[in-house]
């Protein structure tokens, strides 16, 4: 049988595992897994030693943003620092305008930390935001959420943007430019026009994860030691990423240096260690309760680390079963315009797959050829294959589980709200591509 009608089936019988049987995400992940795999006449063992590579790699990228990270948000939390923060940003646009508030700060972040980092260092602002101003969290989640997709999938240096535009040979500065250009109507439309259709979904966040500060105002940190800390990994990935494209530093211990603070869960460690010392130790909050904090902050996102590694362990099926492959070799010979058949091709591996990095990087190879034969711009190409890895991000995406675990969805409700903003974002971006097309 046809490897993308068994991945339908596939799909299909996810969907039914989850929403009609009521299993676990994490059994029914690697119950699809299992089953997209040996129906594509993989040996069990390679089929069992894929999901084995699937989960570590997923966990080897992710496992300490989401530790860090989630300890982090704890901390800010706990001290007061969140609560600064966000009586700064409402003092500055307005209670009315915390949506806008939201967007803005998401994106200043989503310029330089990778989208996990950048959720679990934001998501506790989201949650204080949402209990002073009284609005709906789900409502500032994709204020938040937005800015994060829109950078990593349009805007260098982040992985996916990056690598492609090396596939093709675009200019890295030329594609940040664009990307901007494109980025603000999207963020327009998913980030502040959006989440007013979205607003009366019910959240019910895991107990624990993050708690109303109940000391006094007075005690709190003060808010630009408050914002420097929270915005530690950003200015490490910053640097880090600046210093590497501009200076190119050859081999050595500088650019071993700036490769270590560069990477996410580094930069987060480092922000861990500053948050215990500058709002813990030196404040006189004892160490022991933010650890105690942490741990229970820790322990409620134990399900996303196991959805995630089965999310993982999915995605290395779905590669090593030949499913990917079979979908590259039905577009190769299209005759569609270049620019849409890049972002169509990256569109269905994104449905597939899962991972918008792969989906793009898989898309890129195939369309390479013509970004020369046919003289297609290759930064516009770039960013079309990246509107496309964004689109419709449903239950083989880790995303679309961090979205649904940390505010306690349902999986209709993440449908209708995480799915449709990636949609609407992937379908911006395409049209904000078309159109830079007729001006470049």
């Amino acid at each position: 049988m046809s490897p993308i009608i068994l991945l339908i089936l596939g799909m299909a019988l996810l969907l039914l595992l989850i929403a009609g049987a009521r299993l676990n995400a994490f059994l029914a992940l690697f119950i699809t897994a299992l089953f997209i795999g040996l129906t594509n006449g993989m040996e069990p063992a390679a089929c069992i030693a894929a999901m084995s590579k699937g989960v570590g790699d997923i966990l080897g990228s992710v496992i300490a943003v989401l530790g860090f990270g989630v300890m982090l948000g704890s901390i800010l939390t706990e001290t007061g620092a969140t609560r600064q923060i966000s009586n700064r940003l409402l003092q500055a646009f307005g209670s009315r305008k915390s949506k806008l508030a939201v967007c803005i700060t998401s994106f200043s972040v989503g310029l330089a930390l990778f989208y996990n980092a950048g959720f679990v260092v934001l998501i506790p602002l989201v949650f204080t935001i949402a209990l002073d101003t009284k609005t709906s969290l789900i409502y500032l989640a994709i204020a938040m959420a937005a800015p994060l997709s829109v950078t990593h999938g349009f805007l260098p240096p982040h992985p996916g943007p990056t690598a492609i535009a090396s596939i093709f040979k675009a200019d890295i500065g030329l594609t940040l430019l664009y990307g901007l250009c494109i980025s603000v109507p999207v963020l327009l439309l998913a980030g502040l026009w959006f989440p007013e259709w979205v607003k009366r979904i019910t959240t019910k966040p895991p107990a624990g994860i993050f708690t109303q500060q109940t000391g006094e105002a007075a005690t709190a940190p003060g808010f630009g030691v408050s914002l420097f800390i929270a915005l530690v990994p950003v200015i490490l990935l910053a640097v880090s990423t600046l210093l590497l494209q501009v200076y190119k530093p050859s081999e050595g211990s500088l650019r071993q240096f700036l490769l270590f603070i560069g990477d996410p869960g580094m930069s987060l460690l480092v922000a861990v260690l500053l948050a215990i010392l500058f709002l813990g130790a030196f404040r006189g909050v004892k160490v022991s309760r933010l650890m105690e904090r942490s741990g229970n902050a820790v322990s409620a996102i134990a399900a996303i680390i196991l959805i995630t590694a089965a999310g993982g362990a999915l995605k290395q099926v779905l590669i090593e079963s030949g499913t990917a492959e079979a979908i590259t070799g039905y577009f190769k010979d299209s005759t569609l315009p270049p620019l849409l058949l890049g972002w169509m091709v990256a569109t269905v591996l994104r449905i597939a797959i899962g991972s918008a990095t792969v989906a793009g990087l898989t898309a890129a190879g195939i369309v390479q050829p013509l970004v020369v034969a046919m003289h297609v711009n290759p930064q516009l190409m770039v960013l079309s294959i990246g509107a496309g890895s964004l689109m419709c991000s449903h239950v083989n995406d880790t995303g679309f589980w961090m979205f649904k675990e940390y505010l306690g969805l349902s999986l209709k409700d993440t449908f209708k709200s995480w799915t449709l903003m990636e949609s609407v974002i992937g379908l911006a971006g395409l049209g904000g591509v078309l159109l830079l097309d007729l001006f470049i």
